[in-house]
């Protein structure tokens, strides 16, 4: 259900602007994404579990906020997220 190390490792070097960036928007929305991801199909096997249901609406509303930032500070670069990422804005 939560993201591997490794994983997370990979998503840092594909989203990063730089070596070792993990605090850039960009990367905080894809690790996100990818947990958001997972929970979604826990819940879609386990669709009782609603306190992981509230933890997926609060990891939902962090990431709207996270590119609802980048929107607002650098556009193109939100832009490129969204369309990398796949998500339907």
């Amino acid at each position: 259900m939560s993201i591997t190390a490794e994983r997370k490792q990979e998503v840092i070097a594909e989203y990063g602007t730089a070596v070792g960036d993990t605090g850039s928007p960009e990367v905080q929305v894809a690790i996100l994404t990818e947990r958001i991801r997972n929970l979604t199909e826990h819940l879609k096997i386990h669709k009782k579990d609603f306190h992981s249901r509230r933890g997926l609406l609060m990891m939902v509303g962090l990431r709207r906020r996270l590119l609802d930032y980048l929107k607002r500070k650098k556009v193109q670069r939100y832009l490129t997220v969204v369309e990398r990422l796949g998500l339907r804005r």
